[in-house]
């Protein structure tokens, strides 16, 4: 049997997916930032350590996992 011929949308769809990639990790990027800011200027508290100490560690692992990934 011969193999079905590419069609164009999946050429698009390949190019447009990494955009909406980088889309999505520059708005968790821009809440992570944005609520860090907001817990600095309430004040140290033990809560707020442990939050910043979360939002580092998963910002931490994306970008890892992404340079992991274009290696």
């Amino acid at each position: 049997m011969a193999t079905p011929p590419a069609l164009a949308t999946d050429a698009v769809l390949s190019l447009i997916a990494p955009l909406w990639q980088w889309v999505i990790g520059l708005l968790v990027l821009v809440t992570v930032v944005l609520s860090i800011r907001k817990l600095l200027m309430r004040g140290p508290s033990r809560m707020g350590g442990a939050l910043l100490m979360v939002g580092g560690a998963v910002v931490a692992l994306t970008a890892l996992t992404y340079l992991i990934e274009t290696l």
